[in-house]
């Protein structure tokens, strides 16, 4: 039986999404500007191995607001697995998520395992692209930073009550253009919207999604994955979403940094998943559930 409850995590209060079962628990945690309603067909697909457990990161979906901090979000993993008596959870996380598997893998040795589903920090610096002459890179990485000024300054912004079946339409047909489950995914849309005061927004708000940039912006996660010593697997993607095409020849750059990196470090296990994208967790459920599945046994 699937359940859907709050948990006090101290500051703030968590929604969680429990699919019950009696197999090695697994916590899975979504992206950034996402909920756990958009982890729901991995989590359907990895069900009849593990004990699959979601949540809404503070300030995203039904939880509560909260500053971002890694230790405070960390902190609220460890509610998680506290209340609902998850003992040495693997952690699966995708791209924000992805980030915090990998650090709470630092911080637990004890852990199954832990998955990173590209849970890579943007690229900040011209040293994260090799191959691109150095000027082009700055300058790729600055048209690239405006993208994200421009993102960061519409978050949490007000929508028009007259434009909000508008968005809810465009999300059914961005599910069928992707061919995920509709329900699922307007469900997702949904669960992040804000209703108060007769005015309706979409979170994670504007200062959330700043804190959350500054974070993602100077974490390394090379003397992370360094430290772990469970064990660890990072799955990158190979091609770009449609928004990231304009800046191909930058996150081509990027991936060959990303995969040197997994290289340097000896006991971390790397897969390029062919033909995904960022957004693996909708393209290819199934084969995800497969490959998280197949590690977390080989190691258990």
């Amino acid at each position: 039986m699937i359940n859907d409850r709050l948990i006090d995590a101290g500051s703030v209060q968590l929604a969680v999404r429990d699919f019950g079962g009696d197999d090695p628990p697994l916590l899975l945690v979504h992206g950034a500007g996402g909920n756990l309603a958009q982890m729901t067909t991995l989590a359907r697909a990895l069900r009849p191995h593990h004990r699959v457990v979601t949540l809404d990161l503070r300030g995203h979906g039904r939880s509560a607001d909260g500053d971002w901090s890694w230790d405070a979000a960390l902190g609220d993993l460890a509610a998680v697995c506290v209340q609902l008596d998850l003992e040495r959870p693997a952690v699966v996380g995708h791209s924000l998520g992805g980030m915090l598997a990998a650090l709470w893998g630092q911080r637990h040795p004890e852990s199954p395992g832990i998955v990173s589903l590209d849970g890579n920090p943007p690229p900040t610096r011209p040293e994260h692209l090799p191959g691109l002459d150095p000027a082009k890179a700055a300058a790729e990485l600055a048209r690239l930073h405006a993208v994200f000024d421009a993102v960061e300054a519409a978050a949490g912004q007000v929508i028009p009550a007259d434009q909000l079946p508008d968005l809810v339409e465009s999300q059914q047909m961005a599910a069928r253009d992707m061919g995920a489950n509709e329900k699922v995914w307007v469900e997702g849309f949904r669960r992040n919207l804000v209703h108060l005061g007769g005015e309706t927004s979409i979170r994670p708000s504007a200062a959330l999604t700043s804190q959350l940039r500054a974070a993602m912006n100077e974490l390394d996660l090379t003397p992370v994955y360094a430290a772990i010593t469970c064990p660890a697997l990072v799955v990158l993607p190979t091609r770009d979403l449609p928004e990231q095409e304009p800046f191909a020849e930058l996150y081509a750059a990027h991936r060959r940094f990303l995969v040197e990196q997994a290289q340097s470090i000896p006991h971390l296990r790397r897969l390029s998943l062919a033909d995904t994208s960022h957004a693996m967790v909708i393209e290819q459920p199934t084969l995800l559930a497969k490959v998280i599945t197949d590690f977390l046994t080989e190691h258990r």
